[in-house]
């Protein structure tokens, strides 16, 4: 059968009667015997299968080809397919003119045509339904050829789905995608341009050298985006987040986010800008107390249609933004205050990512965010993209920037289709923005503008590109901004005089002086920012915090959590495994690591905090420790035992995410943002994964609240421990985490009890959404999950709270003879705990597990040395090298309190690398360091 019934691309649909009944013939031969048929038409069968044909497009059908002109036929064809394949190429979509077009292949002589063979042919041949204008086949290509190469050029035929592309090829055909402005509309957009403009001319003659990352070459970004706030206010959106780099933010934050003239020029002008906020509450900015440069920072307005648009804060790492702003894009989008999986409305918000056009190809960040856009945990219903594409990467050429003819070719390979516009083509964006609004509103995936203009100056405004770029600057000198070519375009056309034009421009003028007068005003009486750290922020989070739960209701969810829905088969050997977690309670065993998580997590579910936990793995957990997600062993069917806690007030997911970190990371810093209520949990599959994320950690995790004023409460679970595996599976590099720590940031710990893992969990959650809350870093264990001296009993999760102490038992017993005191975390503080048992034989020491790093428990461990006056020597042990590990932080803090005892470090010596390449080496260095450790 042919695969081109009622395809409106089938060169089929010119044949009807006795020409179709001979096609259709020389198929049947062709079937048996495909030398025998003329090579033109073997070609046509073989492309297009057989030349069947619905009732309908017989009927649609004009005209008929006779048999020694299916060659022309076909060539027809291919020139219309290649028109919209790579119209493109040959399309006016560069502003300066600099880069050749390609219409080779648009050219009637390359498919052996003229123009009198297309006047024969039938304009039905092109489209389905064949436009008023289009009388005969040259009409047809002449006119498809207006619509692929003009100011807007399409990409669009990698995309799989036939809905899809017959979609856009329909709009774009049909001029359904072009926007008729009227004669007011357009006023109303020169307007625009003129504020776009005048905003970045008046602060470069005001402000001389400052910098400001000018958007200039590209102002119709912010015409775009006022096209998408307008649609999407119409289509009752309650928010759009956007997220972009330095260059045109604060023209972004005016226009866009409305933030008044006075605060961008008071931020120049180096006057607090708080006191020209808006006093109607519309615009709503924050600032930490160490605070961070003008164009990184955002901003929330609050419009009077409801919507909300918000503006990401976001530091100099290029495209770093991209996965916070989905993550919180997704948590706008979801309803979290029922159990079971969050109620998602993909159209209640959506993501708008401004990318550059180096760094688009150029950083990873990217292919990760769109890997993960139609994931089923990380999805938004599509981002709409644009690069802000200046044809530069500071001063590197685009042939010397990336491998690809567009910088938008990445996209292609995720079915994005990809809008190229000239920017200097002001209703040309309009209607992009406006198309790629109602795609993404249509088929909920991501779309691309490639937004193509030219940066009027250098890098920054101090920079003279002259020196590296010649020849594109001398263009660029020589050539008009977009607000004065519209200008020329309406006053040509009679909608506006040449004074109209001159008098807008000088009253944008006029309005920009008053403001910046009234900040001069200001500044006389302005105090200085300060910049130290806030006293609630020095406070920390409130001491022993009580987290303990009742014993009935820890009963009643353990029983809950192993209870299943008739008919549901768990795998054999792990409902075996699941059923000995009823043990700990009819007095018997221990709760493991995974036990006392579950149960943390039934317990802060209905505290009413949603919860969600990402990672690779995380359902079964990288150790099969977790199980948190089960599988019918018959049907594959999934239940998740947490959707069924009596009581519980909140959302639970576990997602296995994508093999991504960084982008993971940040996403879920954005999610927890957004939802602040909610315990957001990421999980690396190996602590050292976390180093792919390493920007997000630095940036935004441990910095967001002393920059920028934004808390979080993510939670990041690393594991960590030396067990002979190799450099890659033993440190979780925590000192990395521990070098950031400082004013109460977050807090790190090495736990080695799943009593205290239980109670950090509630702790962190109780301190969801207050001034408290701070990120949580776990350098979590792998074989210490199951270990038996790391259970708990349940009387240790009913009482009490998270200790970050922990005394080892049988240890310190007589004060008199202690003469040395252990300190260690994590696994090493249990494989000390192995060695010394009930502390028979070592009565000359005593061994204190510090369970959280940071903030130091300085006070609590200065308690316990004082108990133990003949102690002459205070000891640091570790697994890890000593340039690692938690060795080089918390020397400084037991020096402090040591007064003249010795304080000393056991553990491995300086080294490269984390551990050991060989199980052998491992074990032998690890028997060394518990030999000096404990030795007299």
């Amino acid at each position: 059968m042919s695969n081109n019934v009622d395809s409106q691309r089938s060169p089929y649909a010119v044949f009807s009667g006795p020409n179709l009944g001979y096609v259709m013939e020389m198929y049947e031969l062709f079937k048996t015997s495909p030398e025998s048929v003329d090579t033109e038409l073997a070609e046509m069968f073989s492309r297009y299968g057989a030349p069947v044909l619905s009732d309908k497009k017989q009927e649609q059908a004009v005209g008929a080809v006779a048999p020694g002109n299916l060659g022309k036929v076909l060539s027809a064809y291919k020139l219309q397919d290649a028109i919209r394949t790579y119209g493109h190429l040959a399309a006016d979509i560069y502003p300066l003119n600099d880069r050749p077009k390609d219409s080779t292949r648009l050219e009637l002589s390359y498919y052996g045509l003229s123009e009198r063979d297309l006047l024969t042919m039938p304009a039905s041949l092109f489209f389905e339904n064949v436009p008023a204008s289009v009388d005969n086949g040259l009409d047809a290509v002449n006119y498809l050829k207006s619509l692929y190469t003009g100011k807007t050029a399409y990409e669009f035929a990698h995309v799989i789905d036939e809905e899809e592309r017959n979609w856009i090829q329909t709009k774009i055909e049909s001029g359904a995608i072009s926007k008729k402005l009227s004669d007011d509309d357009k006023k109303a957009l020169l307007e625009r341009l003129t504020k776009i403009e005048g905003f970045e001319k008046f602060i470069h003659r005001t402000f001389v050298g400052a910098k400001r990352f000018s958007i200039e070459g590209l102002d119709t970004l912010v015409v775009l985006l006022d096209e998408l706030v307008r649609r999407s206010e119409e289509e009752k959106t309650k928010k759009v987040l956007i997220g972009m780099a330095h260059r045109g933010r604060l023209n972004v934050l005016t226009h866009i986010l409305n933030k008044p003239y006075e605060m961008m020029f008071a931020q120049f002008a180096g006057v607090p800008e708080e006191a020209f906020l808006p006093t109607d509450g519309s615009v709503t900015t924050s600032r930490g107390w160490f605070g961070d440069v003008k164009y990184h920072m955002g901003a929330l307005y609050k419009g009077q249609s409801g919507m909300e648009r918000f503006l990401a804060y976001n530091p100099s790492h290029l495209e770093v933004v991209n996965p916070v702003i989905t993550g919180q894009t997704r948590a706008a989008q979801e309803d979290i205050n029922r159990p079971g999986v969050p109620e998602q409305d993909m159209k209640a918000a959506y993501a708008v990512l401004i990318h550059g056009d180096a760094a688009f190809p150029g950083e990873g960040i990217v292919p990760e965010t769109f890997n993960y856009s139609r994931v089923r945990g990380f999805q938004t219903g599509g981002s709409i993209h644009v690069i802000a594409n200046n044809m530069i990467g500071f001063t590197t050429e685009h042939f010397d920037s990336r491998s690809t003819h567009y910088s938008s070719d990445l996209a292609k390979g995720y079915e994005v289709p990809v809008l190229h516009v000239n920017a200097d083509s002001p209703e040309s964006v309009v209607a992009a923005a406006s198309f790629a609004f109602e795609y993404r509103q249509k088929f909920g995936k991501d779309i691309l503008i490639d937004l193509l203009g030219y940066r009027r100056y250098g890098h920054n405004e101090m920079d003279e590109p002259l020196v590296t770029n010649p020849l594109m600057y001398h263009s660029i000198h020589e050539h008009k901004t977009v607000r004065e070519l519209y200008g020329a375009e309406l006053a040509a056309t009679r909608i506006l005089t040449e004074e109209d034009v001159t008098k807008l421009d000088s009253d944008v003028f006029a309005t920009m002086q008053a403001a910046y007068d009234r900040v001069k005003a200001e500044s006389a009486q302005a105090k200085p920012v300060s910049n130290a750290t806030p006293a609630e922020v020095l406070a920390g989070y409130p001491r022993d915090l009580e987290t303990g739960a009742e014993e009935s209701n820890l009963r009643r969810i353990n029983e809950e959590l192993l209870t299943y829905p008739e008919g549901f088969n768990v795998f054999g050997k792990l409902g075996r495994i699941l059923k000995r977690r009823e043990e700990p309670f009819n007095g018997k065993g221990k709760i493991d690591w995974a036990h006392a998580e579950t149960l943390a997590f039934g317990t802060i579910l209905q505290d009413g905090n949603p919860i969600r936990l990402t990672g690779q793995d995380v359902q079964r957990g990288t150790f099969a420790h977790r199980h948190l997600v089960l599988h019918d062993e018959k049907t594959g069917e999934e239940l998740v035992p947490l959707h069924h806690i009596s009581n519980s007030k909140a959302s639970f997911v576990a997602y296995n995410s994508p093999l991504t970190e960084t982008a993971i990371v940040g996403y879920e810093f954005g999610y927890n943002l957004e939802e602040q209520k909610a315990l957001s949990i990421w999980e690396a599959q190996y602590g050292d994964f976390a180093n792919m994320a390493q920007v997000m950690f630095d940036q935004f995790v441990s910095a967001s609240y002393s920059k920028w004023g934004q808390q979080s409460g993510l939670v990041m679970l690393l594991p960590h421990a030396y067990e002979g595996q190799g450099p890659e599976h033993s440190s979780a590099r925590v000192e990395r985490y521990l070098q950031l720590c400082a004013e109460n940031n977050w807090t790190v710990a090495n736990l080695s009890s799943a009593a205290n893992y239980f109670h950090i969990l509630r702790r962190q959650a109780k301190m969801l959404g207050d001034k408290s809350m701070r990120p949580l870093v776990i350098v979590s264990p792998k074989s210490l999950l199951r270990h038996p001296l790391v259970g708990a009993d349940v009387t240790d999760l009913t009482e009490g709270h998270f200790q970050t102490v922990l005394e080892q038992p049988g240890t310190g017993k007589k004060a008199e003879k202690v003469e040395k005191v252990l300190f260690a975390s994590g696994k090493m503080a249990i494989d000390l705990a192995e060695r010394v048992k009930d502390g028979k034989g070592f009565d000359h020491l005593h061994i204190v597990r510090v369970e959280q790093l940071y903030p130091f428990p300085a006070d609590k461990i200065e308690d316990i040395i004082s108990r133990y006056p003949n102690a002459k020597d205070l000891v640091w042990v570790q697994e890890e090298p000593k340039n690692m590990g938690s060795w080089l932080f918390a020397n400084n803090y037991i020096r402090e309190i040591a007064g003249d005892k010795k304080v000393s470090y056991v553990g491995r010596i300086h080294r490269s690398s984390p551990s050991e390449g060989d199980g052998g080496s491992h074990k032998t260095e690890q028997n060394r360091i518990l030999d000096a450790a404990l030795k007299k």
